[in-house]
């Protein structure tokens, strides 16, 4: 029998982690922080696995993993039904977020280059970095009551994403590819992606909050 939610109308978002660390206190502060959010942090075991029988009641699925393999569906319990339920993304407008490491999760699986737009590539960082952005989609729900900020964080040296999408934010830092924030469809799903993100300096920061706050609401299809 499926689980349940509570009815208290804020958004159920699974936060699938795993295959790199991160400041779990800071983390938590910072989605205990989104109005209208409702997180349940997990790793992509968990989500997959899915024991409560909730997965696809989640209004929202952001993804901060970064695991490096490809899934063939027969890696040891209880990872084999990563690659299914990795597979099944879009079958329902359930969102999709793509957040900052996870988009180079994966590096080899064509599914999840068509999910991100990101092509294989190789990845270039460095930490501490402050970064300039600018909101290149002013009439995107997602960019709604978002100006041009600095932000302190991590570059990715990596190429820029191909194919169908529409740019929301770019960066001019000489160790960043250009774009760090838009949005793309993977079959009936809306997809967000946004490399911003990597640790309490970057999530502390107001206009990465709204952007989230607004991404996970317009992925989810509570924005028009």
């Amino acid at each position: 029998m499926a689980g349940k939610f509570p009815d208290d109308g804020k958004l159920k978002v699974a936060v699938v982690i795993g295959g790199h660390s991160f400041e779990v206190p800071g983390f938590k502060v910072f989605w205990d922080a989104l109005d209208g959010v409702d997180a349940y942090i997990q790793t992509l075991e968990d989500w997959s696995d899915d024991i409560a029988g909730v997965q696809k009641q989640y209004d929202c699925v952001v993804f901060y993993n970064m695991h490096t393999f490809t899934p063939t569906g027969e890696e040891s319990w209880p990872m084999t039904k990563a690659k299914e339920s990795l597979e099944a993304l879009g079958e329902t407008e359930q969102g999709i977020v793509i957040w900052h490491h996870s988009l180079v999760a994966f590096r080899k699986w064509p599914l999840w280059r068509e999910i991100s737009g990101l092509e294989y590539m190789t990845l270039e960082v460095a930490f501490d970095q402050t970064m300039s952005i600018s909101v290149v989609n002013t009439d995107h729900p997602i960019t709604d009551g978002v100006t041009d900020f600095e932000i302190v964080d991590e570059t990715y040296d990596i190429a820029n994403p191909v194919g169908d999408m529409d740019v929301l934010l770019e960066t001019d830092h000489p160790k960043n590819a250009s774009k760090v924030g838009w949005t793309r469809t993977h079959r009936n799903a809306r997809v967000f992606c946004l490399q911003l993100g990597h640790d309490s300096q970057a999530w502390a920061n107001p206009s990465l909050s709204k952007l989230m706050g607004n991404g996970i609401r317009w992925a989810a299809r509570r924005q028009s």
